[in-house]
């Protein structure tokens, strides 16, 4: 991977990010009539980590609704590779990260958007999963989040699995009702000396299993309100 895909500071997208995202929050908000809940404990300034629950690629537009700041995204680099696409994601401030954690460029570049005081989305459990259960978290979100000082926001999507999935498996959009519960801020323990301690992970990747679970059960319970 070159240097290019991995210092996404150096390339500030964020006059495009702002045209395009009024039409993409538009083109997901209104068909799916989407229920959005707790969107001003997303912190206003400064940097956090946004961590939502991952069941579709439309997790990604349906998270520009939660704020209007500029989001920057880790994003599964097979999907960087895809004409088009991938220029367009490059462009609004994603970039690319190896699943087996191979390259360390996207942690230095993600302790980099965050000591620019920018938001990060990261999604906690890895790759798409599937049902109401929140998976095994990986614990390179508490890891940033005690690294570089940014409280983690919790972040339910419900309904999005069931767009491009059905029982069918059938490929066209389905329109139901998408939920977003965003949860509290969790603030990191400060840290002593230059060390990130393995049980400070462990201990703040269990709150945030807790908390996402929470925001999704209620994101759950809004959407079939």
């Amino acid at each position: 991977m070159t240097s290019s895909t991995t210092d996404p500071v150096g390339h500030d997208g964020t006059a495009f990010y702002r045209a395009v995202r009024p039409v993409v929050v538009g083109a997901v908000r209104y068909p799916w009539r989407v229920r959005l809940r707790g969107a001003d404990r997303v912190p206003a300034t400064g940097a956090c980590i946004l961590a939502p629950s991952h069941r579709s690629m439309m997790d990604i537009p349906f998270l520009a609704v939660v704020t209007s700041r500029r989001i920057r995204f880790m994003g599964k680099v097979e999907v960087f590779d895809v004409p088009v696409i991938g220029s367009l994601f490059r462009a609004l401030g994603s970039f690319p990260v190896e699943r087996d954690g191979s390259d360390r460029g996207p942690l230095r570049a993600s302790l980099r958007i965050l000591a620019a005081g920018d938001p990060l989305a990261v999604y906690p459990e890895g790759t798409r999963q599937y049902g109401p259960t929140i998976a095994t978290l990986h614990e390179g979100t508490a890891y940033l989040a005690l690294r570089s000082g940014a409280p983690i926001v919790p972040i339910g999507i419900a309904g999005s699995e069931e767009i491009l999935r059905s029982r069918r498996h059938r490929a066209v959009p389905g329109l139901g009702r998408v939920a977003i519960v965003v949860g509290d801020p969790l603030v990191p323990a400060e840290r002593n000396g230059k060390v990130v301690k393995r049980e400070r992970v462990h201990e703040l990747t269990a709150r945030l299993h807790d908390e996402l679970q929470r925001c999704f059960d209620e994101a759950y319970a809004l959407r079939d309100r």
